[in-house]
């Protein structure tokens, strides 16, 4: 109780914390602790999908690392795709205030750069979908 009273946390997350802070515990007791936590509405992946959707993305990362992250969370994919959208007109917005912060909002840069490509590397790193980080740094040339 004391892990979801922090924050939203997925069946799969929980379980491995519980396991590696009791390893003494049976597995099939533990699965059964989880599945009437999940019972009681205590635990939900969805709401933990919704959250965690929310927090990464206003932390500035878009859609491909939040995908990677919540995969690695064994969130199914039903959840991911309720709640997370690639073509989301947000990401670019959040694109070009990435560039802007990085930038400055009157500096422009050439095409072909080291430049260019270093802010191309630094939005891909972030999630952002190619074409994305494209338009987004176009809006600087």
């Amino acid at each position: 109780m004391d892990f979801l009273a922090r924050r939203e946390h997925s069946f799969f997350e929980l379980q491995r914390k519980l396991s590696d802070k009791f390893p003494e515990v049976d597995t099939s007791d533990l699965f059964e602790v989880l599945d009437a936590l999940r019972a009681e509405g205590l635990q939900s992946d969805e709401r933990f999908t919704e959250a965690f959707v929310r927090y990464r993305s206003n932390r500035g990362f878009a859609f491909h690392h939040i995908l990677r992250d919540l995969e690695s969370r064994r969130v199914s994919s039903n959840l991911i795709d309720q709640h997370l959208f690639e073509d989301d007109e947000c990401w670019e917005v959040m694109a070009v205030n990435l560039l802007e912060r990085k930038l400055g909002e009157n500096q422009h840069i050439e095409f072909a750069s080291k430049q260019h490509q270093k802010l191309l590397r630094l939005l891909e790193s972030r999630g952002f979908p190619h074409q994305v980080s494209r338009k987004a740094v176009e809006k600087f040339f």
